[in-house]
């Protein structure tokens, strides 16, 4: 039935039937990847290196997320590695490459939104150029099978490309959802290393100044 229903479509079903099997292959990626970053995720070892970077342990807090594929934790590593030198540049980086994991693919099924319609679109026009060429031959005895399929592959054309549409605007609309929640997630993740890591560096900065202040007066007294 629906392969009849294919050729009736018309030409324009080809393009239609790659764009619905690349939205597909999408579709079945993309959930696959989100439940494997669904049971990488290990909200207890983000606390103990935030518990542990808190305390200033910051080597154990690298060594507790090492091997872990937590999306943040492996941002925080990033952090802590860089905790000497550009940490907000490397946070952004590192977020960087774990959101565009995320991004993978969409633009697929934002371009399935888009294009399927307007595939259907073209297959109306074409098919019902079909059936008016037919009509203004004049000639329309035994025509009306000719003149009722050119209808047909129109309203078939556009009926498959808004399918393709439909399927693919709700996933793609959950799965934009899903990375604008990882990235407020890494977001409050690496504002709050930052200040961790800017409150030691305050207090390895004072502690600097009491040393100098100190040595500063002994010289003074001698």
């Amino acid at each position: 039935m629906i392969y009849q229903l294919f050729l009736k479509g018309g030409p324009i079903m080809w393009p239609i039937l790659l764009l619905s099997i690349a939205t597909v292959a999408v579709l079945f990626e993309r959930c696959l990847f989100l439940l494997t970053e669904a049971r990488r995720k290990d909200i207890n070892l983000v606390r103990k290196i935030f518990e542990l970077a808190e305390q200033g342990r910051f080597g154990q807090a690298l060594a507790a997320g090492e091997k872990s594929k937590d999306p943040v934790v492996r941002l925080l590593m990033e952090g802590l590695r860089h905790k000497d030198g550009s940490v907000s540049d490397a946070l952004l980086e590192a977020a960087n490459a774990q959101l565009d994991r995320y991004n993978k693919g969409l633009v697929v099924l934002d371009t399935a939104v888009t294009l399927g319609p307007l595939l259907g679109l073209l297959g109306t026009v074409t098919g019902m150029m079909r059936a008016f060429s037919i009509v203004g031959g004049g000639e329309l005895a035994g025509k009306q099978a000719a003149i009722t399929g050119g209808v047909a592959e129109s309203l078939i054309a556009v009926s498959f490309g808004l399918t393709v549409a439909i399927a693919a605007i709700v996933p793609l609309n959950f799965f934009s959802s899903q990375m604008e929640t990882m990235r407020r997630q890494m977001e409050a993740a690496s504002t709050k290393l930052e200040m961790l890591l800017l409150r030691f560096t305050g207090r390895s900065m004072a502690d600097e100044e009491r040393v100098g202040a100190a040595s500063l007066g002994n010289q003074e007294g001698d």
